[in-house]
């Protein structure tokens, strides 16, 4: 009799915490969202600090070009150099402020989609839902800890899609500047951002042909190319070294004709790969899945159009030049499935399934920084178990015996001498290759590389630590 009364108040103790839990939710709209997005960027701060012995690669590149900021860099353009700089003027060289930078550029993004969702939803419990659908997706919690040029156009790819809808709504000459504006950023950050503006001008296109709209958005022209001048004028002196990168990137030149086929399919293969997480939550939400298109529905085709679009350029792309698309190119392209899933199936989800949703939503939630953490510690070979701090401060001591001035310069490639541009007490200016002409500068020089190669040319002090040649250039 005991034992029958225990079960059964733990049965209904559980049952009464779901209930005050998913009446919390449905009242607390706005507290829910603000616990969620703390929590998201608390634990996907921390989890990677803790579990990594060093910042990730991308980041450490962002970091060496930092060093010496210019309108734009070998590899990208220059935005996320920029954001990782301010963050190392204020904080230094302390890698936990590098990955709150970039959960703070990801629940950004997330509170502009909520933000923008509102403005499609008379119940704000759809915009929640639209927003915890993104957990499902990977690029919004297992790869964020990386500070990169993907990260870095999750916000702007947000602002640009809001702006640019109140500019359709509203056509308040504010609304299109500040479209402009974000769109100049989002290029700035990487250039696969020109995909959401060319979707954009599909849009446009529509909207100018029903005679839906005038021709005060051409004023959003004025702050995109304003932001971009400086940008462009270093493509031009640079002999367009950004735009080459990134064909050479995709295997440009490479190609058969197989290629143009099997490179599109594997390509369709991974975003539904990606994306299964996020329809199994959806499916926990809703009764049935009939959906009815009214493609007069204005709201109804601008989802369409910045959800797929994008998506079908890339598809498009790889068919026609037959190249790779990189799985984590795509990390800003899904932001808005979540509104556009909620937008078409809204009148079959059923709030009273919300308990089953929630408890799917808590599982990813928790999973995938457990399995990140596992990962981190369990494998010991990977770029974030790579000692820099430890090596610079070997160098140091070398060169503080050998030398009287600072280390002014490191040169070699983006991690090896990023690394030590990022840990040395000078915090040195990094070079890929060599010291460009005319350039100023006092202090030292520190060279890391091939060994055998440098050990052969060094003028001043040669060292090796980890398979690495350092060679060292200093007063004594």
């Amino acid at each position: 009799m005991t034992e029958y009364i225990k079960d059964f108040v733990s049965v209904n103790r559980d049952k009464f915490v779901y209930f005050v839990t998913m009446n919390f939710i449905k009242k607390n709209i706005n507290k829910t969202l603000t616990i969620f997005l703390i929590s998201h960027l608390t634990i996907w701060t921390i989890i990677p600090f803790v579990s990594n012995d060093n910042l990730p690669l991308d980041t450490i590149e962002a970091l060496a070009w930092a060093s010496n900021l210019d309108w734009g860099f070998n590899k990208h353009p220059p935005l996320s150099a920029f954001a990782v700089e301010i963050f190392y003027q204020i904080f230094g060289n302390n890698d936990l402020v590098y990955y709150l930078l970039s959960q703070l550029f990801v629940v950004a993004a997330f509170f502009i989609v909520w933000k923008f969702s509102k403005e499609f939803f008379q119940k704000d419990i759809l915009s929640l839902i639209s927003i915890l659908l993104l957990e499902g997706v990977y690029f919004y919690n297992f790869t964020t800890p990386e500070f990169n040029v993907n990260v870095c156009q999750l916000p702007f790819w947000a602002l640009s899609v809001l702006y640019c809808w109140r500019g359709f709504k509203d056509n308040k000459t504010f609304d299109w500047i500040l479209f402009g504006l974000f769109a100049g950023l989002g290029i700035l950050s990487k250039y696969l951002f020109i995909y959401l503006l060319i979707a954009v001008d599909v849009f446009f296109i529509y909207m100018i042909v029903k005679k839906k709209i005038n021709f005060k958005c051409l004023v959003s022209l004025i702050p995109f190319f304003l932001i971009l001048l400086p940008h462009i004028i270093w493509l031009t002196n640079n002999d367009y070294i950004t735009i080459t990168y990134g064909l050479h990137r995709t295997g440009t030149g490479d190609q058969n004709f197989l290629d143009h086929l099997f490179h599109p399919i594997i390509f369709l293969g991974k975003q539904i790969g990606i994306l299964i997480p996020l329809f199994i939550m959806f499916l926990f939400i809703v009764s049935k899945i009939k959906a009815k298109f009214n493609f007069r529905d204005k709201k109804l085709l601008f989802l369409l159009i910045i959800n797929i679009i994008p998506i079908l350029l890339m598809f498009l792309t790889s068919m026609i030049m037959g190249v790779k698309i990189r799985t984590m190119w795509m990390t800003p392209f899904y932001l808005f499935f979540g509104v556009l899933l909620v937008y078409i199936f809204q009148s079959q989800i059923n709030l009273n399934k919300l308990k089953y949703f929630i408890s799917v939503f808590l599982i990813l939630f928790i999973f995938s920084p457990f399995a990140y953490a596992y990962i981190s510690v369990t494998e010991t070979n990977k770029r974030t178990d790579y000692q820099g701090k430890e090596i610079s401060y070997l160098i140091q001591n070398k060169w503080d015996k050998n030398f009287s001035n600072e280390i002014a310069i490191v040169i070699g490639d983006e991690w090896h001498a990023g690394n030590l541009s990022y840990h040395l007490f000078s915090r040195p200016i990094w070079f890929l290759k060599k010291i460009p002409k005319n350039f100023d500068y006092e202090g030292g020089v520190v060279y890391i590389g091939n060994k055998e190669i440098l050990k052969e040319v060094c003028p001043g002090v040669f060292g090796s630590i980890n398979y690495q040649g350092i060679c060292m250039i200093g007063s004594k």
